[in-house]
């Protein structure tokens, strides 16, 4: 008779419960209604900013085409898991599949490395407009942007690939309770049979080059960019420089903010309620503020979802120029 320990985890755990939020049945309909207004939001917001910069064509430029990709990036990134947590919200019993969980494992977390890879290219591309103006437009033509979307795209998926596999290869033989709504590294390595503490370094270490590596791009990306800005002479051109930047340092901020609260450190020492606190944050309510930031703080873009709602509301089919 084979040892539990040494079972292979098809042979042991097939399913496991996502515990999300235990609470009464009616704070549950609060939540599942909270929740699925900002998922509504959160897709209506991102469609608008890809529907602006398809239909304008003044934003078919790096910029706004990164943009583009970022909010479609965005709406990927919620659907992974959002959906998922309003169905176990309305459930008596919270369950996903052995290989459904990793898949969900594999996509929210490979999104989440795409969106790193994107904010890193999106703050290569304010750099190169602003340090080198004279330049910008023989470097970052849109034929090199799609290349550089298409990188971020492949690596990002490519990343992830090690961390899950590392982690399915673990013994899994009860409980099968996961103390979160998703997937989790943290939460799922505890649930391993055997200490899992060198996969828990590996991922640690994996995620702490990942996030360090492209926040001390961004960060000297931008350094570089306020150095040039403090050269303008005129306060007009400082204001038109940094507003430029402010949407995407807000982005910046908000986003690696949070996640530095879980995935820097190894995540056996980040209590659950925490987790699922700063996980909310940075996959729901993030991808709510992205277009709202960009919006509200980009003129050419509130510009262009003006024509665009008059399109809509009038019916006009042919794309417009600014």
């Amino acid at each position: 008779m084979k040892n539990p320990v040494e079972n292979n985890h098809s042979d042991s755990v097939s399913e496991f419960i996502l515990l999300g939020f235990p609470c009464p049945w009616e704070i549950q309909i609060l939540l599942f209604s909270f929740f699925f207004v900002i998922y509504v939001l959160t897709l209506t917001g991102n469609l608008c900013i890809i529907s602006a910069v398809w239909w304008d064509e003044y934003l078919h430029t790096p910029m706004y085409i990164l943009l583009a990709n970022f909010s479609f990036l965005e709406i990927w990134y919620v659907t992974s898991t959002v959906p998922n947590m309003l169905a176990n919200l309305l459930s008596e019993t919270s369950t996903i599949s052995f290989y459904g969980c990793f898949l969900q494992f594999y996509f929210f977390f490979s999104m989440g490395t795409t969106e790193t890879f994107f904010l890193s290219a999106m703050a290569f591309d304010r750099y190169l407009a602003i340090c080198r103006p004279l330049h910008y437009s023989t470097v970052m033509t849109v034929q090199r942007c799609i290349r550089i979307g298409a990188g971020c795209w492949v690596c990002g998926f490519s990343c992830f690939l090690l961390p899950v596999y590392l982690i399915s290869q673990l013994p899994f033989c009860g409980p099968n309770t996961i103390d979160h709504f998703l997937c989790d590294p943290g939460p799922l390595m505890k649930l391993s049979c055997v200490p899992a503490t060198a996969t828990e370094v590996i991922c640690a270490v994996f995620n702490s080059v990942l996030i360090f590596s492209t926040f001390l791009f961004i960060t000297s990306s931008y350094t570089l960019v306020i150095r040039a800005v403090l050269r303008v002479p005129s306060a007009e051109g400082q204001h038109k420089a940094f507003s430029t930047c402010g949407s995407h340092l807000a982005v910046v901020s908000l986003f690696y903010g949070s996640i530095m609260v879980i995935y820097v450190s190894p995540t056996a020492g980040n209590p659950a309620g925490i987790q699922k606190i700063v996980t909310l944050f940075y996959s729901v309510m993030t991808p709510l503020f992205n277009p709202l930031i960009y919006s509200l703080r980009n003129k050419e873009m509130k510009m262009a979802l003006r024509k665009l709602f008059r399109i809509m509301r009038f019916g006009q089919k042919q794309p417009f120029k600014n």
